[in-house]
C-alpha cells in the first residue's frame, strides 16, 4: 500500500535517504513537494505511524518543466505550487530508496499510478545523481534516458492507465 508521509513521518526516515540526505524534511513537503512510502499488505492499516512494514520511499515534486539541478527543482515545484491556474504536469522523481529487493521499481511505478489518477500529471521523470547504479536501475525499469547534465540525469517512465 502506497501512503503519503506527512512532516514527523519524514524526518524519522531522513538518515536512510542514501541519495539526498542533505534536503531538509520540511523542504521535502513544502511548494509542491510530496513523500510516499510503499509498505506491505499486512501494515497498511496502521502505516505510516509503525515502522513495521516499509518497504520503499519516494519523493516527488510537481512541475512544468524537467529540472537539471536540484535548485532547478525548487524553483520550478514551487513556481508551479504558487502560481494562479497552473496544473503542474510533471512529476519529478528526486530520490528514491528501498528496503527490500525490487521495492524501488513497485514504489515508482505505485507513486505514478497514483499521481497520474490523483492529480492529473501525464509526465513521469527523474532527477537521478549521475552514478552508474543509478541509470541501471531506471534503464532496467523501463525507462528512457532524456538529459545528462552536469550533476544530474533525467529518466522517463511511461506510466500506462
Amino acid at each position: 500500500m502506497l501512503s503519503r508521509l506527512d512532516l514527523q513521518d519524514v524526518a524519522q526516515i531522513l538518515p536512510d535517504d542514501p541519495v539526498r540526505p542533505h534536503i531538509s524534511a520540511d523542504w521535502r513537503i513544502m511548494c509542491g513537494r510530496e513523500v510516499y512510502a510503499l509498505y506491505e499488505d499486512q501494515y497498511a492499516q496502521y502505516a505510516p505511524p509503525l515502522e513495521e512494514g516499509k518497504r520503499a520511499v519516494i519523493c516527488v515534486g510537481y512541475t512544468n518543466r524537467i529540472p537539471i539541478t536540484e535548485s532547478q527543482l525548487d524553483w520550478m515545484s514551487s513556481e508551479s505550487w504558487s502560481a494562479e491556474d497552473v496544473t503542474p504536469d510533471t512529476a519529478v522523481f528526486y530520490t528514491v530508496w528501498s528496503y527490500s529487493r525490487g521495492a524501488g521499481r513497485e514504489i515508482i511505478l505505485e507513486a505514478a499510478k497514483h499521481i497520474k489518477e490523483t492529480k492529473g500529471v501525464t509526465r513521469f521523470v527523474t532527477l537521478s545523481p549521475l552514478t552508474q547504479m543509478a541509470e541501471r536501475f531506471h534503464l532496467r525499469n523501463g525507462a528512457v534516458l532524456l538529459n545528462k547534465g552536469e550533476e544530474c540525469q533525467n529518466f522517463e517512465y511511461e506510466v500506462q492507465k
